[in-house]
């Protein structure tokens, strides 16, 4: 009984494109929604990593034994790293978009992706 569930329960969520109907506006919300999401993290992403690369630089600074002064440093080199390929990666997709003609028109991207 509770995997008839579980299987009606996940299924739900293709009514819309089994009806047809808003199935457009359905899938726009849910990529919208999921691009929001992924613009948000990599804003996280990049704070944590600033954030963790100056709690290295504060614990370097104020160390007194070498072996703690070399593993900040170390921890400071992975902070910028981090930093790195997240801006890179954030800069390749850019490219990507600018390669393929995606806009930030998000509606108007969507539908011209979507053949229905």
């Amino acid at each position: 009984m509770k995997k008839v569930v579980r299987v009606v329960a996940g299924s739900l969520w293709a009514l819309p494109f089994l009806a047809s109907a808003q199935s457009v506006n359905y899938l726009t919300d849910l990529l919208n929604g999921i691009k929001s999401l992924l613009d948000q993290l990599v804003v996280v992403l990049v704070a944590l990593a600033v954030v963790w690369f100056i709690w290295n630089v504060i614990q370097y600074t104020i160390a007194e034994d070498e072996d703690k002064k070399k593993k900040a440093k170390s921890q400071m080199i992975w902070g910028i790293v981090a930093i790195a390929v997240i801006v890179s990666i954030w800069g390749l997709v850019g490219i990507l978009q600018n390669i393929f003609g995606v806009t930030n028109n998000q509606s108007q991207q969507v539908r011209q992706l979507v053949p229905w």
